[in-house]
């Protein structure tokens, strides 16, 4: 089984497979550490606290 390889929009933080941000189109990149599942971000206190308005993966560290 093929081991997924995620990488982290440097803009919107959010996690995908592609090469650029499906949401913003901006480069990722693989250089990324921890990160969030936000499912119902009206209710997730932490989605708020990390400014995150849409649900989806997120890296909290991008460099």
């Amino acid at each position: 089984m093929p081991q997924v390889s995620l990488r982290a929009c440097k803009t919107c933080l959010m996690l995908t497979e592609a090469d650029k941000c499906p949401r913003c189109g901006t480069p990722t990149t693989r250089d990324w550490q921890g990160y969030l599942i936000v499912v119902d971000h009206t209710k997730s206190e932490i989605a708020k606290m990390n400014g995150r308005n849409e649900n989806g993966r997120y890296a909290l560290r991008v460099r």
